[in-house]
């Protein structure tokens, strides 16, 4: 076979994570796709003001893409909206910043491209669509989306029993470089102390227990948050420049209920259970 194989066709739908100019009328998109993983692709002509689908292609977009393969990049030759998330997230300043991080730490933890992870492409929808219709508090949202997305990654956290030697909790301490709560035989020096409460709402956010976790109160949630963001910067050996952005007094008064039901194909109601190994 030739080394140069002619240019492929393929089509998947996918969310865009990010964009960025090339050169003076074109753009490179960078999206996580339900069957291919993460594509990176040239979109000609896009920021033109004749184009027929720049818009289509703005981050917190759920698109269906028609692509060649590249030698380096692939290039998009259709792209159709599926879903825009983006005007109802902007539009809410802490669903905007808990949506910016959620899309950073996709593009973080997939690494390599074009390796599929559908768990991961399902909560980035599930958390997008959580956000756009504010189903429940944006802060909460975007944890349980960590949560997850570290779970996906091999890396759930240890929250009911001990993370090094697996001893049934409760445990009161907690490392970040163990990986969780940890006994007190095992406990590492320096590690911290949360309250149990807030540990119950890590556990909740993690296996989708909705009602207990906007049941939580504010000082549990920050206190959770700094959990969640210290065991991700732990994995990832750096921060994510969105999360320190992140607008986090959002009321949970101004959150609509809405039946759990509906979000089951979304990916938010994943239960932690069904990513262990």
């Amino acid at each position: 076979m030739s080394a140069h194989t002619p240019k492929a066709l393929y089509r998947d739908e996918g969310i865009v994570l990010r964009t960025q100019k090339l050169g003076e009328a074109d753009r490179i998109v960078t999206v996580l796709t339900r069957r291919t993983g993460k594509v990176r692709a040239v979109a000609k002509g896009v920021r033109r003001t004749k184009s027929k689908f720049g818009a289509r292609l703005e981050p917190f977009t759920h698109v269906d893409l028609q692509l060649y393969t590249g030698r380096n990049l692939d290039i998009v030759s259709q792209a159709e909206s599926i879903r825009s998330y983006g005007q109802e997230i902007v539009a809410d300043y802490p669903a905007y910043t808990a949506g910016t991080a959620v899309l950073e730490t996709a593009d973080r933890l997939t690494a390599e491209e074009k390796e599929p992870s559908l768990r991961l492409f399902l909560l980035v929808v599930g958390a997008l669509r959580a956000l756009g219709e504010k189903t429940h508090p944006a802060g909460l949202v975007l944890d349980a989306f960590l949560l997850r997305a570290m779970s996906v990654a091999g890396w759930e956290p240890a929250l009911s029993e001990c993370a090094r030697c697996g001893e049934a909790g409760p445990h009161r301490h907690f490392s970040v470089p163990a990986g969780g709560t940890v006994c007190p035989a095992c406990r590492p020096t320096g590690s911290a102390m949360p309250s149990p409460v807030t540990l119950e709402l890590l556990d909740s956010l993690l296996t989708g227990d909705w009602a207990r976790a906007e049941a939580s109160q504010g000082i549990n949630r920050r206190e959770g948050s700094g959990l969640v963001a210290a065991l991700l910067q732990w994995h990832l050996e750096r921060g994510l420049r969105s999360l320190p952005l992140v607008d986090r007094s959002d009321p949970a008064t101004e959150v609509r209920r809405r039946p759990a039901t509906e979000d089951t194909d979304t990916g938010l109601h994943v239960v932690s259970g069904s990513m262990r190994p």
